[in-house]
């Protein structure tokens, strides 16, 4: 987030994400490929005024208005939900009274109706079944009202623009609409809706179908909504296209490692997390992506996929392997600053949409983030300790040695060995760490730090990724490489102590800003140093007790800033929030010195609020409020949910609590120190894989120790516990 200078001489966050009042109607999201649908929970979208409902295909919106009616009325609303594994929307409407003047046609509840919609291939598909059960016949119209205004995904977050480009002519078939536009630059985009039995009536914004039923008959109408290139070969049977659409689900999730616990309610957050991990997994030229979240970022963000890729790297490292591909294939090679670009750099973030093609927002390809690139090499020397895989990294080894080189050259300004940000131009992110809202780095008394800054979290990152690579070094036998990251990594950890502990704190300052100057503010970063292993064994356990006690830690997870700050603000996106992901990250860093049950309680808070949340899902973040008895998190308004790293952040949980880790040259799987949360008696672990072995694993509990049994084994490997 950055600012402008507005006419007052005040400033406001460009990009900002625009906030409003809470709709009367809940709102759902399906997602598929370069497919995504915000829905409210009757089935309609675009009934709430202002809210960002609609069918999106590469950051445009190709439709924003989709309702039904009955009998010209609003059908009353019985129940939905979004079914296992992000399979689809059900919901269930009945009618309700229907009159001709003075008299009542047709009774309220006479008709159940029950819409389901799914994605699958750049189309959506409704079917729309209707029962008769009533004791006489019924003969009325239901309307399908729909529209497309074809706005780019920025201008549905709330962005203005001077100037749009033009709607095409409707073209017209039997039973079927096509709607276009022509962009600023020549692009045009086309949405075809199609309608199955052909309507009575058919205009470029409403369908009439007439319903006759005998009692007890049913019938259905179906419609599909095509945005992208692929939809408009999807003229096959709906069921065939819902088959497909499960059948390509269960081959994504085929790879992953399931968790099942003792516990009704938390298996359905694990499900969910899991299965919405899945739906935001997007095939790409270089494999599976995570897309960062639905509806504002559901694209290909850099930060966003390596922390998902290194959260669930232990229960499908295939998702590591598609992240480090892409990336490396979408590097930086040349020095642009409107772009944030010097080579080496790895990818922030990357639009496909009218107003990123016009560089109206600078976010084309986009590589104003500071810990992408060490992040990028993190990913590949964990991905290596995780599988061997010696092969695929030698594939990525030179776009690993231009990223190494990035951070040892440009991104270190001003060659004080720590790596540091600066936006390049006026457009770019004025803060380009995980927390990048323009007011998120700052000084104890408040005021913002200015630049080069140079974060807490990501000099741990560069620390882990040294250390990390120095066995990639050694396993492709550069002994010279290998011996010059280790030194590197140990000299950054002697000044990292030095510039970064502040004593009376109790633990690491946020950042130094571009005076050296420590930003002397308690926060959650800490948390990644922990993870990253460059904290002192003698001041982890001070470290740990900063992030969980009343001022940090609230019931629900750990705040993004511990409210004794000047800028504390629990319903702020950065200054006081709970971050799933960031509390799995923190979770494993203490899981890593040895701090199990810290770990443990980090988890239960976290499966706590999804059990509290609508569908068992955690959302990107949520407010920082303390816990009270019978209430939940209170939610943050415009929250992306499913997030990739909220949903990821579950999985990271439970690692940190079983101590999962992996020997893949001896196929063993490692419990170091496993603990359950109090929620949970047993957990099990199925499909887990090493080199050639697949276990499945029982973890129960045992008064206040642990159990693990191998339920199913193939191959040779092993469990192996240590205490």
């Amino acid at each position: 987030m950055n600012l402008q200078h507005m006419p007052d001489g005040s400033e406001e966050p460009l990009f900002d994400v625009a906030s409003h009042g809470p709709p009367s109607r809940p709102r759902g999201t399906l997602k598929q490929g370069d497919t995504f649908a915000v829905f409210d929970l009757y089935g309609d979208m675009g009934v709430s005024v202002g809210m960002p409902d609609g069918i999106y295909h590469a950051d445009t919106r190709h439709l924003c208005l989709w309702s039904l009616s009955i009998g010209g009325e609003e059908p009353l609303f019985l129940g939905s939900t979004i079914l296992d594994g992000n399979a689809g929307l059900a919901v269930d409407l009945t009618n309700p009274d229907i009159h001709g003047g003075a008299q009542k046609l047709i009774p309220k509840d006479t008709l159940h109706v029950v819409r389901f919609f799914f994605l699958w291939q750049d189309a959506a598909h409704e079917r729309c079944s209707i029962q008769n059960h009533g004791s006489v016949p019924v003969d009325l119209v239901f309307t399908y009202r729909f529209d497309a205004d074809f706005i780019d995904l920025f201008e549905a977050r709330g962005a203005r623009r001077k100037a749009r480009g033009l709607p095409l002519p409707p073209v017209m078939q039997p039973g079927r609409v096509e709607l276009g536009y022509r962009a600023l630059d020549g692009v045009e985009a086309r949405t075809r809706v199609e309608f199955r039995p052909t309507p009575e009536t058919l205009t470029a914004g409403r369908a009439d179908f007439r319903v006759k039923l005998a009692p007890g008959e049913r019938t259905s109408l179906f419609a599909t909504i095509a945005a992208g290139p692929q939809g408009e070969a999807m003229r096959r049977p709906f069921l065939q296209s819902l088959q497909q659409a499960c059948r390509a689900t269960r081959g994504i999730r085929s790879d992953m490692a399931a968790i099942v616990s003792s516990n009704a309610r938390v298996n359905e957050v694990l499900e969910r997390s899991a299965a919405d991990v899945a739906m935001l997994l997007t095939p790409t030229p270089q494999g599976l992506y995570p897309y960062a979240g639905i509806p504002w970022y559901s694209t290909t963000f850099g930060r966003d996929g390596l922390l998902t890729a290194l959260s669930m790297l232990w229960a499908d490292p295939g998702i590591a392997r598609g992240v480090l591909k892409r990336l490396a294939d979408l590097q930086a090679t040349e020095t642009d600053p409107e772009a944030d670009a010097e080579p080496g750099k790895i990818l922030h973030e990357m639009r496909g949409g009218e107003m990123a093609r016009m560089k109206e927002v600078p976010f084309a390809r986009y590589y104003g983030s500071v810990d992408s690139t060490p992040l990028f090499v993190l990913l590949a020397g964990r991905y290596y300790e995780r599988t061997g895989d010696l092969e695929t990294l030698r594939g990525l080894w030179p776009a690993i040695l231009a990223a190494l080189g990035w951070i040892n050259g440009a991104g270190d300004r001003d060659r004080d060995g720590f790596l540091e940000y600066h936006r390049a131009t006026e457009t770019g992110l004025s803060n380009q760490g995980w927390k990048d809202s323009f007011d998120s780095t700052f000084h104890a008394d408040g005021r913002l730090a200015e630049g080069p800054i140079a974060l807490v979290e990501v000099q741990a990152y560069v620390y882990a990724a040294k250390v990390s690579l120095a066995r990639v070094a050694h396993g492709l036998g550069d002994a010279d490489l290998a011996t010059g990251l280790a030194l590197e990594a140990a000299t950054l950890a002697e000044r990292f102590e030095t510039h970064f502990w502040c004593p009376d704190m109790g633990t690491y300052a946020l950042a130094l800003d571009g005076h050296k100057a420590p930003c002397r503010v308690v926060t959650s970063n800490p948390g990644h140093a922990l993870f990253s292993g460059i904290v002192r064994e003698d001041r982890a356990a001070s470290v740990i007790g900063r992030l969980m006690d009343a001022d940090s830690f609230s019931g629900w997870g750990i705040r993004t800033v511990a409210r004794t700050e000047a800028r504390y603000n629990p319903m702020s996106y950065h200054n006081g929030s709970i971050w799933p992901h960031d509390n799995a990250v923190a979770a494993l860093g203490m899981a890593r010195y040895g701090h199990t049950q810290a770990a443990v309680n980090v988890l239960e808070a976290l499966l706590d609020a999804g059990c509290s949340l609508p569908l068992g899902r955690l959302p990107e973040l949520y407010c920082g409020f303390r816990r009270r008895k019978g209430r939940g998190p209170t939610l943050y308004p415009v929250a992306c949910a499913p997030q990739a790293w909220a949903s990821a952040a579950i999985f990271a949980g439970v690692q940190a609590c079983l101590g999962i880790d992996f020997r893949p040259e001896t196929e063993e799987v490692i419990f170091r120190r496993p603990r359950l949360p109090p929620s949970i008696s047993e957990l099990s672990l199925k499909n887990l894989r090493v080199g050639r072995t697949e276990l499945d694993v029982t973890v129960q509990r045992r008064g206040e120790d642990v159990a693990v049994g191998v339920d199913r084994r193939v191959g040779h490997g092993q469990a192996v516990v240590l205490l």
